[in-house]
This record gives C-alpha cells, structure tokens and sequence, in this order.
C-alpha cells in the first residue's frame, strides 16, 4: 500500500467516520458556498465567461486534492493567476471572445504539463530562485493593478476613468452596490471570518438588484450562466507563432502559482509537524491545470484566504475538499439562476476584499531594517511590476535577475576577517572588537564561506595582500570550520598557496578543517606533510599549541618553530 501512496497519494486518507463526516462535511459546505462567488468574481477579472470561474472549482479541484501531498489546500481560481491570464493575453486576443478563452486554456494546459515535468523529475527546489522579498513586491504590486481594475466597476463608472469628469459617466445603482457590498464584506471579515459572508452578500444583492430592476436601469449584471456540467474537450492549435508567445507567460504563471502554493503548504504541513512533500505538490497543482484546460478554464492555483478558512473550518484531510467539489457542482446544477441578477460591482467588491489583505505597505519598512540591499531589489520589483503593465512578467524576472546578481556577488565576495582571542575565550573579529592578534607576526584568519571556485581567488588575495603589507608575518593561520565544500577551484589554489607559503619561510596553520576536505586535498596532493604545514581540529587545540612552550621571549611548537615575541 505504500507504494502505491507513492502515486495515489489520496489512500492515505482516514476512512470516514460519523465524527470525522460531520467536520469535513460543514468545511466543505464553508468554502463551497464561498468558491462560487468568488470564482464568478475572479473569471470576470481574468477577461472569462463568469461560469469558467465555477468550473474552475469543479474536477481541478478534485484533482488538485486527490493527487496533493497537502490535502487541505483550496485548489482552485484565484486573483493572482486570474490577473496573470489577463495580462498575458492582452494584445493576443480580445478579452472574452472564444479566442481569448482558448488561449486562456491553453496556458492552463501549459503550466500544467511544465508542473508535472518539474514534480517528476523532483526539481522543485528551482522554485527556490524568487526569494520571499521579491515574492512580496510582486504581489503588492500586482495586488494594486487588481484594484486599480476593479475601481472603475466598484464605482460605477460607465466605461474607464475618463468618464469620471461628468455626471453622465456615473451609474449611481452600481456605486451604491459596489460600496454597500465592500463595507458589508469588510465587516463580516473582521467579525465573522468563518461565515459564508460573500454568498450571502450575493445572494441578497441577487434579490435586491431582480426588485429593482437593476439591468433595465443600465445596470450590468453577471446575466444567464449555463447550470450543466463542462464538457471536456482539448483546446485548438493556436499556431506556433502565437505558441511562441505564451512560453514566458507560461514560465511565470507556473512559478507564481506554485510560490502561492508554497505560502499556504507551509502553514499547512507546519500545523501537522510534517515535512512538505513540494514534488508531490507540483504534480497536483500540474494535474489540476490539466484538468481546467479540459474543462475549458483558466490555469488554477492554491487559494491563501479558502486554504484559511478551510483550517479555521475544522477540515482534517481532503475529504473536506471533496464535499466542498459536490456542493459547488449542486449549485451549478440548481442554484445559478440565482446569480444571474448579480451586479458586476458586487463580485469587483469580492475581488477587492480578497486582494486588499495582500497590500502590506509595512513588509517594505520591515525588510530595510533587515537588508537595505533586499529592500532595495524588493522596491525595484515592485516599480518595474507596475510600470511594465500589462507584461507583468517583467517584474518577476527583474527581481530574479537582481535576486541573484546580489547573491552571486555575496558569494564572490566573502567575508573574511582577522580574528583575535576574546576576554569570553571565543575567536572573533580582531578589528571590530579591537584585540590584539594573537601572536605578533602571525596572520589569522577565517573566512565564512565553501572553498569553490567563487571565494577560492578572494582567499588567496587576503593573504598575498598581508604578506605584502606586513612582510614579517612567519605563520598564516586559518581557521576552517566553515569550509563544508570544495570543489576543483579550491584545491588548485591550495595546491598553489602551501608551496609558495613554504617558499617565503611561512608556516601555514589549518584549523577545524573538516575530514571529507582533508581527504580530498591529501588525494590531489595540496596538503603535503612537512615543516610548513600544521593541522589541527579543534580551536582549542590551536591555541594550545601556539602557546604551549615558552623559551624566554619565544615559543616553540613540536618540530616547528613558531618564534616571536610572546604576547596575548
């Protein structure tokens, strides 16, 4: 059974019991009832037939689930990838048409087939390249381009901004919906987090809008949805041309899904002491973009604020999610007729509720006290985010590229320090606590980070430049603790550093070098044994060995001298 976990991981799942029934059953029924709003709400955003955002909700969640490590994530539409979808079609198609539609599958289909690749060759650890501040400025600013597109719907403004200049461009119903419903989602989230919430502001808007006779007013409205299951069926070729052009919209809806994924995974599998499974996770997620795809909807994603209220709701295991799939499916059956006198304003006011928590002026604040440098990478994404709208891919992948330039430089530059013996016993930076060295015409040093090819020239330079400074250095120390990797680089330049030491009359000192190093470097012959090359293996050791012999104003250590005046 094991095995075959492996691959269905939904036979791990507890059998239903009564008790367990009841509490998967009420989680269901929670986001079930609070998935259909927003999915209509989130198709609309990303330029799709409002019922795609149900069917959204349908197999791709179920698949997501049957085929995830972490069960209780809401698979489904959310405002992010929706945003994504639009963005990365605009020029290509016009929003709403079969087109468009078409298209959006296709980047479903796509992203899909590019997870599954990634889970199954396990490279999830490639998510690992956007780091959480460029994550966070993304996401800020993506979150305003949702608002900015939401405003002129929220308010009632009959077409874009430019209408806002005459009463004419005005529709007061609509303004009156739009912000009558945010504050009444507003509320509710603040008091009443688990309450089903936005499917009662639906519904109640629903009636009001049907009494009024809202669209004969000049009112937009959700309009008929069709109350029949999706037909699965396989996309159109679009052509390479146009093929060519969803790649990178590709790419990005991939790793921004998946990075949503991650956010709620992380809270999940952490609540449950368990490690998170993200190669699994990625073959979900990939299965249920497939599933969209042939259901004719957009790339789906993990929804942070369902995953929540799936938690705060008692769900235990995806059992949860399965009962939510059948109360979304009974809805769409029966109950759509219900949405069809829905004002558009309302679902802008559930998309502005969902989005509004992800805008978090402070996180910048935060992130400066910690690293200028992030801070500055974190503010450079967001501009660029918001100044290459429509193509917001283009933040994403400034970020990377500065995320990375930043961490290649660290990396080429390492820190390296002269260390001096502190009053507490510990070896630390000698010229920032203001020790003396310890011992006069010896260099220690430590420097923290692998010996590879990226810090191999640095450590080599910090040494030639203090033995051109101070020329009456007799011994290099270095202390070695933190060398946990070497590569061919290190070793050539260790090959070259122990004879040219041993030339110039320096003894050259190795501590805490770590055995799997040792081994590697005797094998390539750098570390030959002789009069100009010490090893120790603990600091302890080192120490006691510098000072163990006093001969007047010198020490001696065994075979070697270390002469010099004695001092601490």
């Amino acid at each position: 059974m094991i095995r075959w976990q492996r691959f269905f991981p939904f036979l791990a799942w507890p059998r239903l019991s009564g008790s367990l029934l009841r509490g998967e059953a009420m989680a269901g029924l929670t986001v079930g009832l609070m998935v259909i709003p927003q999915g209509v709400a989130y198709a609309t955003l990303a330029g799709l037939p409002p019922i795609t955002g149900i069917y959204a909700a349908m197999l791709p969640t179920l698949v997501g689930v049957l085929f995830s490590a972490s069960t209780r994530l809401a698979v489904g539409p959310t405002a992010l990838s929706c945003l994504l979808v639009s963005t990365s079609l605009t020029g290509l198609a016009e929003p709403g048409s079969a087109q468009w539609v078409e298209l959006a599958v296709w980047l479903a289909l796509l992203a899909g087939l590019l997870q599954i690749v990634l889970g199954l060759v396990r490279f999830g650890w490639l998510l690992n390249l956007v780091n959480a501040p460029v994550l966070m400025a993304f996401t800020q600013a993506a979150a305003l381009l949702i608002i900015g597109s939401q405003l002129p719907g929220l308010l009632g403004l009959q077409g874009d901004w430019s209408g806002a200049l005459s009463a004419a461009g005005w529709h007061l119903p609509s303004l009156a919906f739009g912000l009558g419903s945010l504050l009444a989602l507003m509320l509710a989230r603040r008091w009443r987090p688990g309450f089903p919430s936005v499917l009662l502001v639906v519904l109640a808007t629903s009636g009001i809008s049907y009494g009024i006779g809202f669209e004969a007013l000049g009112g937009r409205v959700i309009g008929p949805l069709p109350h029949q299951l999706p037909s699965l069926a396989l996309p159109g070729w679009p052509g390479w041309a146009v093929l060519s052009q969803l790649l990178l919209p590709t790419l990005i809806i991939t790793l921004v899904s998946f990075l949503e994924t991650a956010a709620s995974a992380k809270v999940d599998n952490g609540q449950q002491d368990q490690l998170w499974n993200q190669n699994q996770d990625l073959l979900g997620q990939g299965l249920a973009k497939i599933a969209s795809a042939l259901s004719g909807s957009f790339p789906t994603s993990t929804s942070f604020s369902r995953s929540a209220l799936n938690l705060y709701a008692g769900a235990r295991s995806g059992w949860a999610t399965v009962f939510s799939v059948v109360v979304v499916t009974l809805c769409l059956l029966v109950f759509t007729p219900l949405l069809q006198h829905v004002p558009r304003a309302v679902l802008a006011a559930i998309v502005l509720v969902a989005v509004l928590s992800l805008v978090k002026p402070g996180a910048f604040v935060r992130l400066w006290r910690i690293s200028r440098t992030e801070a500055l990478i974190a503010v450079s994404t967001f501009a660029i985010t918001l100044l290459a709208s429509p193509q917001l891919h283009w933040g994403v992948i400034a970020g990377v590229i500065m995320a990375l330039s930043h961490f290649l430089y660290q990396r080429l530059h390492p820190r390296i320090i002269e260390v001096g013996l502190h009053a507490d016993g510990s070896l630390r930076d000698r010229h920032l606590w203001h020790l003396p060295p310890l011992r006069p015409h010896m260099y220690a040093m430590r420097m923290d980070a692998a010996l590879d090819f990226a810090t191999a020239s640095a450590l080599e330079r910090a040494i030639t430049e203090r033995l051109a400074t101070q020329p009456d250095t007799h011994h290099v120390v270095i202390f070695a603790q933190a060398f946990n990797w070497i590569d061919a680089s290190g070793v050539e330049m260790m090959g070259i550093l122990c004879p040219r030491l041993r030339e110039k009359g320096v003894t050259l000192h190795l501590v805490g070098l770590k055995l799997p190093i040792e081994t590697v470097l005797r094998k390539a012959g750098a570390l030959e044994d002789g009069p100009g090359l010490r090893l120790y293996r603990t600091d302890a050791e080192a120490l006691h060995a510098f000072a163990k012999k006093h001969m007047g104003d010198t020490i001696v250590d065994q075979g070697d001298s270390l002469v010099g005046p004695v001092g601490s």
